[in-house]
């Protein structure tokens, strides 16, 4: 069934297509209703969610006005200063300037710094081939050392058996060495221990820890969900190309819209897990690409369903997609896409794990595989049916549909629709303006034309870095064996072509 599971999402996604063109080719009328029905809903999609953008963005906003570790101190008294958190940095060749500005955003924190277990994951392999990266660590141990409770350097050895090179089994290795050479042997209670796992290039808000403590101990099963923040990918955003800013800010808007719907919300990169979980799932999975995302699998299926992903409504300071170069950043932006869409290995994995867990109810398992199998396809296929394939009944439908009322009516109605859409754009724009960091020097009034302005690309984004990186993820899924994708590296950098 493995198979038959992998090849689904491929499988659905081309059959889409397929239709598309046979019904615009021979029965072009019922094609352009569709379409029209199609725009339709896109365009109430686009408003349901836009409310949820600003829903989530709201509480995000208030929440950073919180003095959370005043909040600590009044409602759980003493109870707060027996959490502790393992802060685990997994990391491959990225600069020192990188890694550094993380660890100062760690050392601003406002959480007791004697509660703070700070881990840089380095790899074996990337040392091997850059004996640079162990100055890294060097220099890091050098100006951080003593701040915190404890700060360790590991090393994942290369090639171990049953693994993949890739963030999973970094962390997974880096995590169990804490534990052993830390926590089990300072006898810190394991049950008292949150793990936040970062990307290198993630910088958390001073009261980041504060917030998350206060929802751990404000949620009644607390060592049964997963805490995401929400990743704002702004660290660079005035060195990144229009492009890759409306990219990168338009995965920060679909996870705030994903944290005003929590029921449907599931872990994505930078993330908080109990480290009861993390022991009962035996850690995070070292032969998959999508780690960020199977972990919740692992604890559903391992629950039996009684599991979920509580939304913090607060950030993480993360990296726009920008390499020193305008091209060399769109080929970046596309793997990255392609890397992400890969989560659909997912979909194998809890298809199969429903079909064998008799204790997750029928409705979870109908609610959450419809649910991750029709984002996928919408993933792959919504932007080109919208923007690409809502032409085909006029080209295809030949000469006696060229000449009826609704082949005349078809560009007028999707351009009247489409027009109705783009006030999502228009929220986005304001967002991303409100949520812009400090300006650099150079940053001028009217440069806040180019920001609202570069939302219009978003059609050539949906397409270019959306669809067709999901389609080709899907299709290598499918076609399995050397087509597999193995993990890649984001390069992260500091130095920019001006």
């Amino acid at each position: 069934m493995k198979k038959f599971y992998e090849i689904l999402p491929a499988s659905l996604t081309w059959l889409v297509f397929i239709l598309m063109i046979l019904a615009s080719w021979k029965i072009p009328q019922y094609a352009a209703i569709f379409i029209i029905l199609f725009d339709i809903y896109w365009l109430l999609k686009t408003f349901f969610l836009s409310l949820h953008l600003r829903v989530g963005f709201k509480k995000m906003r208030e929440n950073l006005k919180i003095n959370w570790q005043e909040k600590l101190q009044i409602e759980f008294k003493n109870d707060w200063l027996n959490i502790y958190h393992l802060v685990i940095f997994p990391m491959y060749n990225e600069p020192l300037e990188v890694v550094k500005e993380s660890f100062e955003s760690l050392e601003k924190s406002n959480y007791p710094k004697d509660k703070l277990i700070v881990v840089l994951a380095q790899e074996e392999r990337a040392i091997t081939n850059n004996p640079s990266v162990a100055q890294t660590a060097i220099e890091i141990k050098r100006q951080f050392g003593d701040i915190f409770h404890k700060l360790l350097i590991t090393v994942h050895p290369a090639n171990l058996e049953g693994e993949i090179p890739g963030k999973g089994s970094n962390e997974t290795w880096a995590a169990k060495e804490a534990v052993a050479k830390i926590i089990e042997a300072e006898k810190i209670d394991k049950l008292k221990v949150i793990v936040s796992v970062f990307d290198i290039d993630s910088k958390a808000p001073e009261n980041y820890f504060s917030r998350l403590t206060y929802v751990y101990l404000s949620t009644p099963d607390r060592n049964q969900v997963i805490y995401q923040p929400i990743p704002l990918f702004i660290n660079n955003i005035y060195q990144a190309p229009a492009l890759a800013r409306v990219v990168s800010l338009s995965s920060t808007f679909w996870q705030t819209m994903q944290q005003a719907r929590p029921e449907r919300l599931t872990t994505f990169s930078s993330q908080s897990i109990p480290l009861k979980v993390l022991l009962d799932v035996n850690y995070w999975d070292r032969d998959i690409v999508s780690e960020d995302s199977r972990i919740f699998w692992q604890c559903y299926l391992k629950y039996n369903g009684n599991f979920s992903v509580i939304p913090l409504y607060f950030p993480i300071m993360m990296d726009a997609n920008a390499a020193p170069t305008f091209w060399k950043t769109m080929v970046n932006l596309y793997k990255q896409q392609r890397r992400w869409a890969w989560g659909s290995e997912n979909i194998p994995y809890l298809l199969e794990g429903f079909q064998k867990n008799k204790l997750i109810p029928l409705r979870k398992k109908i609610y959450w595989a419809f649910n991750v199998i029709e984002g996928f396809n919408s993933w792959a296929t919504n932007a080109i049916l919208i923007f690409a394939m809502g032409w085909l009944p006029i080209i295809l439908g030949g000469d006696k549909f060229h000449y009826t009322l609704l082949s005349y009516s078809l560009p007028g109605v999707t351009k009247l629709l489409m027009t109705l859409a783009s006030i999502g754009i228009i929220s986005s724009a304001i967002i991303n303006i409100i949520i812009l960091p400090p300006k650099p020097q150079w940053f001028k009034s009217y440069h806040y034309v180019w920001y609202v302005l570069q939302w219009f690309l978003m059609p050539i984004t949906l397409i270019v870095f959306g669809a067709i990186p999901a389609i080709e993820a899907q299709t290598r899924l499918a076609l399995g064996g050397k087509f597999r994708l193995g993990f890649w590296v984001t390069p992260k950098t500091r130095s920019y072509k001006k």
